[in-house]
């Protein structure tokens, strides 16, 4: 399952699944970001390469080898 950084993924589950199936849920990314949840539009800072929104509870994940443009992070869908 494990392809490096080429991977790619069709959706944010996709992204999500592969976080966890690596173990990299709850690991601090290499530097923190903000995003602009796709929910609410509110801003959070993700720290986590699975991370959720405090406000409405959309969870997002990033690879770790994506995790340095915040436009590889995914949306999965609230609660995931």
């Amino acid at each position: 399952m494990h392809e490096g950084c080429s991977g790619s993924f069709k959706n944010g589950e996709e992204v999500v699944a592969k976080v966890r199936h690596m173990g990299f849920s709850e690991q601090m990314m290499p530097m923190p970001m903000e995003i602009t949840c796709v929910e609410c539009a509110k801003e959070f800072e993700m720290s986590t390469f699975e991370d959720q929104c405090p406000h409405c509870g959309m969870v997002y994940g990033v690879t770790p080898c994506h995790a340095f443009d915040p436009a590889n992070i995914k949306a999965a869908g609230v609660g995931y």
